[in-house]
């Protein structure tokens, strides 16, 4: 059942057209990752999603309810449902790893202090980084600051969790550290995932769904093996990491050779 749906969603900055049609359903439950080239509006999307950019034209569904269009106020509910992982990460340096977990907390509930505490701990626990409380951002490798900024995120117990490139900048053993823990707090949590990638690897091993941008619709949507079998050219050019090549350079390397 879908849980997110974006209807005829059009968004341009300028001159430039991101999106013309956007027509997506995020279901209930599933890993949905988002693919594409540089400059498609992958993170454009999650933005849009949760309101940080208002959209130009179309619909977004939440739960069934319209939340394009809708008041900063009225935004306050659906952030408390949904929570976004930045590509950045995006700490405040001046606050210890508690402080960052805990900032959700305290500007969206009403929770004690001893809840807080305990949140937060449990939070940290969940991403594998239990009694990191006091260390502060300086102090974190790249790999350490995407698992607190994760906590941070996963700490108001969302319905739907977004990741903005969550493995870029990370070596090998952080990537699978990280795609790692998207499975597992989407089955531990029970919560809906949407994730945005460059990361083939990454996509096909978590996802349950994998939907690819391409100037401004979505031209793909299905499983990881469906995603290895289309015959879509712009898909396949994607997966196999091809760079196409237009008819000027076509022409000049075949005087070339």
């Amino acid at each position: 059942m879908a849980l997110i749906e974006f209807r005829g969603v059009k968004k341009a900055f300028g001159p430039k057209a991101v999106y013309r049609d956007l027509n997506l359903d995020v279901n209930e439950g599933e890993v949905l990752t988002i693919i594409g080239g540089s400059g498609q509006g992958k993170s454009v999307m999650l933005k849009m999603l949760i309101g940080l950019l208002e959209i130009d034209g179309g619909t977004i569904f939440f739960d069934d309810k319209q939340i394009s269009g809708i008041t900063e106020a009225e935004y306050a509910a659906v952030r408390r449902r949904v929570a976004m992982l930045f590509q950045a990460s995006a700490l405040f340096d001046s606050l210890n790893a508690k402080e960052n977990v805990a900032y959700g907390l305290r500007e969206q509930l009403d929770m004690s202090e001893t809840q807080i505490a305990e949140r937060v701990r449990e939070s940290l626990t969940y991403v594998g980084l239990p009694g990191t409380e006091e260390t502060w951002p300086a102090d974190l490798s790249a790999g350490m600051k995407k698992r607190i900024a994760l906590a941070r995120a996963l700490a108001i117990r969302p319905q739907v969790l977004l990741y903005d490139e969550p493995t870029t900048g990370l070596d090998p053993i952080n990537v699978t550290r990280i795609a790692d823990l998207i499975q597992y707090l989407n089955d531990t949590l029970d919560v809906t995932s949407v994730v945005v990638t460059h990361d083939m690897d990454t996509a096909l091993a978590i996802s349950d769904r994998i939907a690819m941008i391409h100037e401004g619709f979505v031209i793909f949507s299905g499983t990881p093996d469906e995603l290895r079998a289309s015959d879509n050219p712009q898909v396949r050019d994607f997966v196999e990491g091809n760079a196409p090549v237009d008819e000027d350079t076509e022409t000049l390397l075949r005087s070339a050779g």
